[in-house]
């Protein structure tokens, strides 16, 4: 059987051959131009980010099986893979503990004002007259309302998280649905009324821009905006406005629309003391690197007896 890894460095660790695989290749990476020869003659393949769509999997005939080397799978055309007889397999929720940690993490920066009382002591410190600096008011993180969009594993890992710190939560319901589900609140209930806004949901054509200029409005002034899912799912040129006006009082985004982004990305030369922008490495603690390589290998092991795990599609 031949294996390909199409972006094998999107990982910072070695997935081991199994020994069953006649014909494993790493690609560093794959450009969208080069997928076709880079999988062609292989029975399956491993992408991260990648993608497979219909024009790829016409133009090969072998491929049976697609491992998402990740639990989101936006990046593989499910519909033109049922046509085609590809099987396609993720790994579900190894990460929620690390995303759900820099949720948190995120949340107790953003609120306590790090960045601004980091600045304030190299700065201002030296020459006060008082034993500290006062600054940008400090909010507690106990007691402020989470507001969560999506409550698979990574949305309740954060949850279970937030509740431990004595954050009350409110989970959203999908925009426009009604009746809400029972455990949930309105979508337009949980912008107006959580102090933080976190992401967990899949990227589809109906959350695309989920949180745009009329949704920024919507939340409480000076609220906090967190995406650590997918990047279109936020209006990015409307997050920046938010906060230069100041609407938004902070955001911590771990990912963009575009990935890699340009050097001259307005959120990447924003200067704003509330704003994080990290490399999409939320997922990426080391039990969560281990936990991916062991699910990715599981996956394979599976295809290869017949007995399919984690099957999306």
């Amino acid at each position: 059987m031949k294996v390909v890894f199409l972006d094998s460095d999107s990982l910072p660790v070695s997935i081991a051959r199994p020994a069953w695989v006649t014909d494993w290749q790493d690609r560093p990476d794959t450009m969208p131009d080069q997928v076709v020869d880079a999988a062609r003659d292989a029975e399956a393949v491993i992408t991260n980010k990648v993608r497979i769509g219909r024009a790829e999997l016409e133009q090969l005939p072998k491929l049976r099986f697609i491992c998402v080397a990740a639990t989101g799978y936006d990046c593989i055309d499910l519909a033109a893979c049922r046509d085609f007889s590809v099987t396609v397999c993720n790994v579900p929720s190894y990460s929620a503990q690390s995303v759900a940690e820099s949720v948190i993490a995120s949340i107790f920066v953003l609120r306590r004002q790090m960045f601004v009382y980091q600045a304030a002591a190299l700065k201002d410190w030296p020459g006060s007259r008082h034993f500290c600096v006062h600054r940008t008011p400090i909010q507690d993180v106990q007691g402020s309302v989470l507001g969560i969009v999506g409550r698979g594993g990574i949305g309740l890992a954060a949850a279970r998280l937030a509740s431990a710190l004595g954050m009350q939560l409110l989970f959203a319901e999908h925009r426009g649905v009604v009746p809400v589900r029972k455990g949930y609140q309105s979508f337009e209930t949980v912008l107006a009324q959580s102090d933080v806004i976190s992401l967990h949901c899949p990227l589809t054509e109906r959350t695309r821009h989920l949180i745009g200029t009329p949704e920024l409005a919507q939340m409480k002034p000076g609220a906090l905006l967190i995406n650590t899912a997918r990047g279109p799912l936020v209006d990015e040129a409307a997050v920046l406005d938010a906060l230069d006006s100041g609407r938004l009082g902070g955001a911590a985004l771990d990912v963009l629309c575009q990935e890699p982004p340009p050097a001259d990305h307005p959120l990447l030369n924003s200067r704003h003391a509330n704003l994080i922008v990290t490399p999409h490495v939320a997922w990426a603690s080391q039990s969560s690197l281990q936990r991916l390589a062991d699910g990715i290998l599981g996956n394979l092991q599976g295809y290869h007896s017949g007995n399919l795990i984690n099957l999306v599609s």
